[in-house]
């Protein structure tokens, strides 16, 4: 390959004139300077690059949600929701912990959580 005096454009060895700025080559060939070596990869994670205060936020979040339940009417009676209560202390003697409040709201604070850590985090 030959290298173009003018741009650096790499050209089949028979070429006389370079394709890409039509400058005329010369007999004797042009040594092309050796690539730059390839930047050193970085660490995908790297530390204290999310935000771990949301992750806590988020844990202490989780273990307040399991604490305090949304409480909702037995299935004996038309549904109604009672509020959030201790797990210990009920709102009436017969009430349950709705399954499925908890669950979105575990889901919600969980995706929350790891997406406030995800957003703010740290920039090295």
């Amino acid at each position: 390959m030959r290298i173009c005096p003018s741009c650096r454009h790499e050209l089949p060895e028979i070429s006389r004139y370079c394709s890409q700025c039509g400058q005329r080559l010369h007999a004797d060939p042009i040594e092309a300077p050796p690539p730059p070596p390839p930047p050193p990869p970085r660490p995908i994670l790297g530390p204290g690059q999310l935000n771990f205060e949301f992750l806590y936020g988020m844990v202490a979040m989780l273990a307040l949600a399991i604490l305090f339940p949304p409480w909702e009417t037995p299935p004996s009676q038309p549904p109604e929701f009672l509020g959030m209560h201790f797990i210990l202390t009920p709102p009436t003697l017969d009430a349950i912990v709705s399954r499925l409040l908890l669950t979105i709201e575990l889901v919600t604070i969980a995706i929350a959580g790891l997406y406030g850590a995800f957003l703010f985090r740290q920039k090295p």
